[in-house]
């Protein structure tokens, strides 16, 4: 699994793997049903904690992404893209409005912002 964490990030560990794996799934690399690696297995991959992987799972379970199945392992289970995609949307969204919030109150334009935006865009790319 292609999972890079940062021990200098503020993001706690857990949440790093969190947030990689329901990018993993919601971009279909890990369809429904796949197993997942085990706790022990990712713990050893990532030279990380054991309690770490099983906290990040479980939050994972928690909100619906991985189900895990006694004595047969863990699997991505049958979510709704669509729904989880929007969620996606709707975080940004808000991240957006803080950042338009921002930029008025130092006078940015929209077209200012936009020119800004269209430039990151295309330096991620």
């Amino acid at each position: 699994m292609d999972i890079i964490i940062s021990n200098q990030s503020i993001v706690p560990l857990y949440s790093q793997i969190m947030e990689q794996m329901k990018q993993l799934i919601i971009t279909g690399i890990l369809k429904p049903g796949e197993m997942t690696p085990s706790i022990r297995g990712l713990a050893k991959e990532l030279k990380v904690s054991i309690i770490t992987i099983k906290r990040a799972y479980e939050e994972l379970e928690a909100e619906g992404f991985i189900e895990t199945l006694p004595g047969k392992g863990t699997f991505v289970a049958a979510v709704n893209v669509d729904i989880l995609r929007e969620a996606k949307i709707s975080q940004i969204e808000e991240k957006l409005s803080e950042v338009i919030e921002s930029a008025r109150s130092i006078g940015l334009t929209k077209e200012e912002i936009k020119e800004r935006i269209e430039l990151m865009y295309e330096e991620e790319l």
